[in-house]
C-alpha cells in the first residue's frame, strides 16, 4: 500500500515580483526514488529547498508525512532529512569519520553508537573504514568525497534524502559508477524516499522510478521512465528525449 510522504498543494514561490513557481502540485510516496529533471531556471532546486525548509513557499502548503511543513521545527526537520549537494561541503579540518558524525554529535549520540554508525555507513558507500575513517577530505578523490557526502546525509537514518545535482562536477566514469551506487543504496534501504535533481536526462531515466519533468516552474510530465520514453506528454519532453545518446534498447537493458 502506497503512503504519501511528500505533498505539494498549490505551492507558489516568488522572489519579489518574479514568480519562479506559479502553482505546483504533486505527491511522492514513501520509498520512492523520484528524479526531478529540468534545465536551469526550471524550479527544480527551488522545489528541493522548499522540501528541506530552507525556503518557505509564498502560497499553498507542503506536507511532510501528513504534517504541514510550516508547523514543524525547521532545525529538527533538516537534521532528520539528508541533503547531498554538488559542492559536498566536507569540513577540511575534520577526518572523514568526524565529517560523517557531525549531526549525530549534535543530537548527542553516544560515542559507541556514532562509531558503529560511521563504520556501517563507510561500508555502505564502499569505502573501507580502516583505510578511510581517519583520512582528511583533501586525501580523497572527488568521487570518494561525494561518497562521504552521501554517507553523511544518511548518518541519522533519515526517512528522506534530497540530492541536488550531486554528480554534476564529476567525470563521466566516476559519475556512472556513483549512479550505480546510489541506485544500489536506495534498493538496500527499506522505505527511504530519495528525490534527486538533475539536468541530465540519462541520469534521470536510469535512477528514477518516476521522473518529474519541470519547465518554467511547472510539471509538464510526472511518470515512470517507460511512460516518459514511449509517451512524451509535451513537445518539450519530446525535445529532451531527443538529446538522449543511448538507444531505447540499451536503456531498457539498464532497467531490467
Amino acid at each position: 500500500m502506497t503512503k504519501p510522504i511528500i505533498q505539494f498543494k498549490h505551492v507558489q514561490k516568488r522572489f519579489g515580483d518574479n514568480i519562479i513557481i506559479p502553482d505546483l502540485n504533486f505527491t511522492v510516496n514513501q520509498g520512492e526514488f523520484v528524479t526531478i529533471l529540468g534545465s536551469s531556471g526550471s524550479g527544480k532546486t527551488t522545489t528541493l529547498k522548499m522540501i528541506n525548509g530552507l525556503w518557505q513557499p509564498s502560497a499553498g502548503e507542503i506536507l511532510i508525512d501528513g504534517q504541514q511543513i510550516s508547523k514543524l521545527d525547521q532545525v529538527k526537520l533538516r537534521r532528520h532529512m539528508g541533503y547531498v549537494v554538488q559542492q559536498i561541503g566536507l569540513f577540511p579540518h575534520m577526518t572523514i569519520a568526524e565529517n560523517i558524525a557531525v549531526v549525530p554529535k549534535m543530537l548527542q549520540w553516544s560515542h559507541s553508537k556514532i562509531d558503529r554508525r560511521v563504520k556501517e555507513l563507510l561500508e555502505l558507500v564502499r569505502l573501507e573504514p580502516g583505510v578511510y575513517a581517519n583520512r582528511y577530505p583533501q586525501q580523497l578523490s572527488g568521487g570518494q568525497q561525494q561518497r562521504v557526502g552521501v554517507a553523511r546525509a544518511l548518518a541519522t537514518n533519515p526517512p528522506y534524502v534530497l540530492f541536488d545535482e550531486p554528480f554534476g562536477a564529476l567525470d563521466a566514469l566516476t559519475r556512472s559508477e556513483l549512479q550505480q551506487e546510489i541506485k544500489r543504496i536506495h534498493e538496500s534501504l527499506a522505505d527511504k524516499t530519495f528525490m534527486f535533481v538533475t539536468h541530465d536526462i540519462n541520469e534521470a531515466l536510469f535512477l528514477g522510478q518516476r521522473v518529474m519533468v519541470m519547465h518554467k516552474g511547472q510539471i509538464v510530465q510526472f511518470a515512470s521512465p517507460e511512460v516518459l520514453v514511449r509517451h512524451p506528454a509535451t513537445p518539450f519532453v519530446e525535445e529532451l528525449l531527443g538529446t538522449v545518446q543511448q538507444n531505447e534498447n540499451l536503456w531498457r537493458h539498464q532497467h531490467d
